[in-house]
């Protein structure tokens, strides 16, 4: 599986951090196991008109978590997973979200009032749960 990372300009998340948080979310959700290679540093930087220490350093915070290893000449590939038990459902719940998100739209909601629906029923209904929400 190949990764396409996306940036959000209006993020106060560092550029470096929204790729490693990417790479996380799809290793997370099963799109990226061990073994996958990661895009090449210069292509990341070309497509989204970023210096390639950028992409660089995203990688190196991948590696320090022990979820990807750069190999000299070839690339950087992915060695961990953030995958748990849970991947099994994932599916049956995602097809579940399109439909609900469909009828978001449907209902007049926009990619904001979404992520702002959805953010705040998160922290209100897991509030005893630490959870990251991050959005690309």
């Amino acid at each position: 599986m190949v990764i396409e990372f996306v940036l959000d300009g209006r993020s106060k998340v560092n550029t470096y951090m929204q790729l490693v948080q990417q790479v996380r979310q799809a290793l997370r959700v099963g799109l990226l196991e061990s073994g996958d290679q990661l895009p090449k540093v210069r292509d990341v930087a070309q497509a989204l008109a970023i210096n390639p220490n950028t992409v660089l350093k995203a990688y190196r915070q991948l590696e320090m978590e022990g979820l990807a290893e750069g190999r000299p000449g070839v690339g950087t590939f992915v060695t961990g997973t953030l995958a748990g038990a849970s991947l099994m459902h994932q599916a049956e719940l995602r097809a579940d979200l399109v439909g609900w998100l469909r009828r978001a739209q449907t209902a007049g909601l926009t990619a904001d009032d979404i992520v702002a629906l959805v953010d705040t029923t998160i922290r209100a209904t897991l509030a005893d749960d630490v959870i990251v929400v991050t959005h690309t």
